[in-house]
């Protein structure tokens, strides 16, 4: 009898498991049973306190699970909030991870943290041990039967690792895989339903912020075709993105097809499931299936939404997690292994205590190339760490250039953080192995790589996971600055200067001071600003790019409109090598040079060859490109490097593949223009603070403390002129080629008599016959100006007593 009893029990458990196969649309359609286990939470299991479960896969942020309302099985999915250590299956509880220590991984959805709860693996476990059942009913705390709200409850879940994103949010599902029920409009149609997708300005054009159904009934949805079988996992939803509407998705349902045709749903035991969405539209929430199931279309089926009245609309964003199977027909290896990198590197995401192991072992590796140093803390007390790659490491060199690199000034924008990371260790390899391109970077450039400008940020996302961090979570430091726009504003004070300065030649177009409100202890400045200030003040740079992600374009200065206007194109002395420089990055990145892309969100940077002037794509006060070209001698760009702020670590080889010839292409940039260096004539000593002027460019640069100086520019003939107090001025043709070189163009300066006599008498030295004569002549020189002067007003007044 109880093996009938048994067998009834587990015929009723797995009725809802299946898979569909069809061969195409007009074919019968086959129901086998899939292949994936099925997982399911009972109260009473849970009560029982079962020892060999399987933990759940947890993350920091709201996730949502189906419900069933049915008493006989009482087989209730429901949500959980997650946590942000590594998951793993285990055959007993384990305690939760000490919340001070550092992380150990990043939080990916196919591995994901534990909890030590435990869920049944077999059936027969129940039937074994009944009577742990009732012992002890107070670990479960049963779900409110709202649907509008979170619960914190645990999950069952299958054994095998969580699958990751389809790429609906990186654009690797293209637009002709979404199809919808209807849409209200072209901008808010099916392509526009992807997670973290950002809207216009304005409602009603082309780049909305969501998919919205023309219709509001529970017959709408949205459909994802993944062009192969794929074994699904989960949906991600998020409400939809505008500044004018309201409008989100409580909760849905999921059907599976092979045909687009025959749909099955997702079962949670003998009910359809039906899972939870959203209460904010900015915030994704995870909703993992009981069982996996394998099928090549998914459809997301809203059931209840925000009405607000009867204006609410059905709007969604969402992403599918779920895992591509092999295909027979593919059979050779070259058609079956996925896309990635030949590179051995480390791709996956890097907290701050990885990241700092992962520099270590680089230095490490490459000791006499590399150099690790902190310019500084975070709020929290985490050091900005820079990892320096050069032949002579710790030094600067006469006539050699810097170079940085600066990714993490918005947390959450973490591609950036593992390209510098993969960087630092593919030039340790290659310089090791004798790459010549790499060993003529190490030996004539002095690189400085930022992995993390604002490591406060970063941890916050981190936590959360990929995909889970939403828009804007960790973009801001810890005290809720952006520090994108809190360097000096150093535009508005040469503006002002220009507007009230009648003599022109007063003016000054470098080396801008720093207002001193902004230096004061009061001024609202992060204390990683600050440190990255100090670093530009300490370090000649040349060249440098910092790395932001959400779009694909590279901007270039000045980022700030002049007249606070939304957007206006305001362009610098150094307009043309700035486009030169952004044309360089944009025009070898595999996916910005690819013509057949989409847009990421609201703004088709292909009109303008995925460059942009900065102030014209929207007006950015305080920005580090400006500040750094006005303050410093450094030219400076931004790169967007993905309309993904926080990519997948499946996708990193691939976006290491798309940068890495950008990233090294524009460090060669650094040796382009002219450089040498500006000498004292009689001492052959160099002189710092010597002025660089260009003829016809409206911007000057100095010499460095050794008396070396770099100005780029575009190849062509350019009259240069070099000064410095208390020496004569010094001009000559220079001539930029097209060669990756920098013409020499090196200057040596006279003393003024006057400098040079001060000089002499300040160290109590005899004054040398060439000076002496020197002074004669021009003793004699004023001598017969006055003179001549004096005889002429002389002339004049005799001529008019003469009239008189």
């Amino acid at each position: 009898m109880a093996g009938v009893l048994r067998f009834i029990l587990l015929l009723f458990l797995h009725c809802g498991s299946f898979l569909f196969v069809s061969a195409g649309p007009h074919q019968n359609t086959t129901a086998v049973d899939s292949d994936a286990a099925f997982t399911t939470t009972t109260e009473s299991l849970f009560s029982a306190g079962k020892t060999n479960g399987t933990e759940v896969p947890t993350t920091g942020f709201t996730s949502s699970y189906s419900k069933s309302t049915t008493k006989p099985p009482k087989t209730t999915t429901t949500t959980e909030r997650l946590t942000e250590d590594t998951g793993k299956t285990a055959e007993r509880a384990v305690p939760r991870k000490n919340t001070e220590e550092e992380e150990e991984g990043p939080l990916e959805l196919e591995r994901r943290s534990t909890r030590s709860i435990k869920v049944a693996k077999k059936l027969k476990t129940i039937q074994k041990k009944p009577k742990l059942i009732a012992k002890k009913p107070k670990v479960v705390k049963k779900a409110k039967p709202k649907a509008k709200q979170s619960v914190r409850q645990s999950v069952a879940t299958e054994t095998v690792p969580q699958c990751p994103p389809l790429g609906l949010e990186s654009l690797k599902v293209k637009d002709n895989q979404l199809r919808a029920s209807s849409y209200k409009r072209r901008g808010l149609g099916p392509h526009r339903g992807r997670l973290n997708i950002q809207s216009g300005i304005e409602d009603g054009d082309i780049y909305d912020g969501a998919w919205c159904a023309q219709y509001r009934d529970k017959k709408q949805w949205l459909e994802v075709d993944a062009k192969r079988l794929t074994r699904f996992t989960g949906v991600i939803l998020q409400g939809r993105s505008s500044i004018w509407s309201w409008d989100l998705v409580y909760t849905y349902k999921v059907q599976f097809s092979n045909d687009s045709h025959v749909w099955k749903p997702c079962m949670n035991g003998t009910e359809e499931a039906i899972f939870e969405g959203n209460q904010d539209s900015l915030t994704p929430v995870l909703a993992l299936f009981n069982t996996s199931t394998v099928a090549r279309y998914i459809r997301i089926n809203p059931q209840t939404w925000y009405e607000n009245g009867t204006q609410g609309d059905i709007c969604l964003r969402a992403e599918v997690l779920g895992c591509i199977l092999p295909d027979p027909n593919n059979i050779y290896p070259w058609q079956t292994e996925p896309a990635g990198s030949k590179d051995k590197l480390d791709f996956r995401h890097h907290n701050y205590k990885e990241m700092r192991k992962l520099m270590k072992s680089v230095n490490e590796a490459c000791p006499d190339i590399t150099r690790i140093y902190s310019i500084g803390k975070s709020y929290t007390g985490l050091k900005l760490y820079v990892m320096e790659i050069s032949d002579n490491p710790g030094k600067h060199e006469l006539g050699e250039p810097e170079f940085r690199y600066v990714a993490g000034m918005h947390g959450n924008e973490v591609l950036g953080r593992e390209l510098l990371l993969n960087l630092m260790q593919y030039m340790c390899q290659e310089y090791k192995r004798g790459d010549q391109r790499i060993v003529r970077l190490v030996k004539e450039t002095r690189i400085h790589l930022l992995p993390s400008m604002n490591p406060d940020g970063y941890e916050m996302a981190f936590k959360k996971g990929s995909e889970l961090s939403g828009w804007a979570l960790g973009r801001y430091s810890y005290e809720g600055i952006d520090m994108n726009h809190n360097f000096a504003d150093l535009n508005s004070v040469m503006w002002n200067a220009i507007e009230l300065e009648t003599d022109k030649s007063k003016l000054i177009n470098h080396y801008f001071p720093i207002p001193e409100q902004y230096t004061s202890e009061e001024a609202f400045v992060a204390s990683e600003t600050r440190a990255v200030i100090n670093w530009m003040q300490n370090i000649p740079f040349v060249l440098s790019a910092n790395l932001h992600g959400g779009e694909l374009v590279v901007t270039y200065p000045y980022d700030m409109t002049r007249d606070w206007a939304p957007r206006e194109h305001t362009p610098t002395s150094d307009e043309s090598f700035f486009r030169w420089l952004a044309t360089v990055y944009a025009s070898t990145n595999q996916v910005m040079s690819n013509p057949d892309r989409r847009p990421c969100h609201n703004f088709d940077f292909r009109r303008y060859n995925n460059i942009i002037n900065g102030a014209d794509w929207h007006n950015v006060p305080g920005s580090m490109n400006d500040f750094s070209y006005l303050h410093t001698n450094c030219f400076e760009v931004t790169v967007e490097l993905s309309c993904d702020k926080f990519p997948h670590a499946s996708e990193l080889p691939i976006e290491w593949e798309n940068n890495r010839e950008s990233l090294l292409v524009y460090m060669e940039q650094v040796h382009r223009g002219i450089k040498g260096v500006v000498r004292d004539k009689d001492t052959e000593a160099g002189i710092a603070d010597a002025i660089i002027k260009v003829d016809d460019i409206d911007h000057h640069i100095r010499s460095v403390a050794d008396g070396d100086y770099w100005r780029l520019l575009n190849p062509g003939e350019y009259r240069v002129t070099a000064s410095a107090e208390g020496y004569f001025p010094s001009s000559r043709n220079c001539q930029v080629m097209y060669d990756h070189y920098p013409t020499i163009c090196d200057f040596r300066l006279t003393k003024m008599p006057k400098q040079r006599l001060k000089e002499i008498l300040a160290k109590g030295g005899k004054i040398p016959k060439d000076l002496q004569l020197r002074l004669r002549q021009l003793r004699m020189r004023k001598l017969r100006i006055t003179t001549k002067a004096m005889n002429q007003r002389r002339a004049a007044a005799a001529r008019r007593a003469k009239r008189v």
